[in-house]
């Protein structure tokens, strides 16, 4: 979890009250943080991931504040309209699509809110953009920008600019090679023929994203009254939640925001948008989770304590929460604000004799096994989305979707757990192969038999990524899981369109088909801009274990 320092003084004037020593101590870890420590200066907290809008200290004073009683109710952000304009050439389609901005004005810095700001930019980075992989944030004096600013992707060697705290001017390319910061980063823009760019109506260089700003219009100093900020990635609705926890903490310091248009090709859209969300709320469903026997007025004071509105039945959830998608994440917040040393521990009256679920001891021997193959364990997501359980991966899995999801990057259950394998191979491109990685995990398939017409199994993927794997060298993996299991398996030639055409068999064990074993199809590997050939395999391990249990 990230941890941030927060300045006492300016705590305690943004929360509007200032809390004996004990007490402060206490509401802190009782709003849902690890508190480390706190003195006459500086909080030292731990922020839990799905909290980014805390990780400013105007953010979690905010929090805070509500919690305590001090400052409740949904909080109200006015944005101005700037008609300033962002133009988003469908260059960057193929490298970073999308992007949100906003201006905000009437800023007054000085050593500490500059801190404060970079504080909270690369906390951001760190958690919710994903090192930058996911959103990169930009900030900018806006002073030192002509309008309208252009998103486009160019050729490396024609994008020209001194970089943030360099000496002399590099192309992109360079940058990657010899500044600090695209050394950190250049792998998120390795293959590509073209680097997503922001240039003013100047023709000037604001940033190359995900890598660095320009040190000429991208640095704030203490002179700076105004600021542009952007967000760039691959999902809008991401990048938009990404800029409004940002614009909300510049207005906690009495700035001014302003939303830009931005112009993707005939579509037009406005940032910020720090309008709330809504949400119904399931009042016996959150009682049944928690078990209590709240009223509806006593529902609405609990909401406004966490920094909600609500109206109608309806929660008004805050633009810059970005945490809220079920009506149990509701019911967490309602449990912190009515407060866990509130709940009583009940005794059950059924006395039971505890023993560890045996498919649980299945499993772990089988990631023992593999740990002394020197294969590194991975956890990866039951989420994912479309292009990489199919599309890069050459095949046609049945996918479920989800009903509302907010993110195209998790809109489905995986089918299969290959493709986050793959993910984490092209992720790692960086460091030095060969690269061995395993993964249990679960797989969601539709099924009218089941009550929730959806059937689960746990699976295991393995792969080599290397200049020498091939198929002999996965299978002597697989025949050395099987020794230590004790089984006999067959091997019979099959076809599948991600691996390579007679390098690819089906794996059965008394007649039932538990796993795919090959070299991946090459096209596919290039999908997942590798460079080294991968070979893998992926076993059914709750069919695995039914079949040795009832043997």
């Amino acid at each position: 979890m990230p941890t941030i320092t927060l300045n006492r003084k300016v705590f305690d004037s943004l929360v509007g009250k200032k809390l004996p020593l004990e007490k402060l101590k206490d509401r802190i870890s009782m709003l849902g943080t690890d508190l480390e420590e706190v003195n006459d200066k500086e909080i030292i907290v731990e922020v839990f991931p799905n909290r980014p809008d805390m990780l400013s200290v105007q953010g979690f004073a905010r929090a805070f504040s509500s919690f305590i009683g001090e400052k409740t109710g949904l909080k109200h952000c006015k944005v101005e309209p700037s008609k300033e304009k962002m133009i988003v050439d469908k260059s960057v389609a193929e490298v970073r699509p999308y992007t949100a901005c906003a201006i905000v004005k009437n800023l007054h810095f000085d050593d500490e809110k500059i801190k404060e700001v970079i504080d909270i930019q690369e906390k951001l980075h760190i958690t919710y953009g994903r090192n930058r992989k996911k959103v990169a944030i930009g900030i900018y004096p806006f002073e030192k920008i002509k309008t309208p600013i252009k998103f486009i992707a160019q050729d490396p060697k024609d994008i020209v600019f001194q970089p943030l705290e360099s000496h002399k001017k590099m192309n992109a390319s360079e940058i990657l090679e010899k500044h600090p910061a695209g050394k950190a980063y250049g792998h998120l823009l390795h293959g590509k023929k073209k680097f997503p760019v922001f240039r003013d109506s100047n023709d000037e260089v604001l940033s190359v994203p995900p890598i660095i700003n320009s040190h000429k219009t991208g640095k704030i100093n203490e002179k700076t009254k105004e600021i542009f900020v952007e967000c760039s990635g691959f999902d809008f609705n991401v990048l938009q939640k990404c800029l409004n926890i940002i614009v909300t903490a510049l207005y906690e310091m009495n700035g001014i925001v302003y939303s830009m248009e931005l112009h993707y090709g005939n579509k037009k859209y406005i940032t910020p948008d720090l309008r709330p969300e809504e949400m119904k709320v399931d009042i016996s469903y959150i009682n049944k989770l928690l078990g209590l026997e709240l009223k509806e007025n006593e529902i609405k004071k609990l909401f406004e304590q966490m920094g909600y509105g609500y109206k109608n039945k309806k929660a008004l959830i805050p633009s810059y929460r970005a945490d809220i998608l079920h009506q149990s994440d509701l019911a967490e917040d309602i449990a912190i604000s009515y407060g866990y040393e509130n709940f009583h521990s009940i005794i059950p009256h059924v006395a039971t004799i505890a023993e560890e679920n045996k498919f649980e001891v299945f499993k772990r021997k089988i990631s023992e096994l593999l740990v002394g193959l020197r294969f590194i364990e991975a956890s990866t997501y039951h989420l994912t989305n479309k292009e990489i359980q199919c599309k890069k991966m050459n095949a046609d899995a049945p996918l479920i979707e989800l009903a509302n999801s907010i993110s195209s990057d998790y809109n489905v259950l995986r089918s299969w757990v290959m493709p986050s394998l793959m993910e984490i191979l092209s992720g790692n491109k960086h460091h030095e192969y060969p690269q061995r990685i395993f993964a249990i995990g679960t797989i969601f398939k539709k099924n009218d038999n089941t009550e929730t017409n959806i059937e689960e199994n746990d699976r295991l993927a393995a792969a080599i990524a290397s200049e020498n794997t091939d198929y002999t060298e996965i299978k002597q993996i697989l025949d050395y899981l099987f020794r230590s299991l004790n089984l006999k398996y067959e091997i019979t030639e099959t076809e599948h369109n991600s691996f390579i055409e007679g390098r690819v068999a089906r794996v059965a064990v008394n007649g039932k088909k538990v796993a795919y074993i090959g070299e991946l199809n090459p096209n596919v590997v290039t999908n997942w801009s590798l460079e080294v050939p991968v070979a893998a395999f992926e076993l059914n391990l709750t069919e695995l274990f039914d079949l040795i249990d009832r043997k």
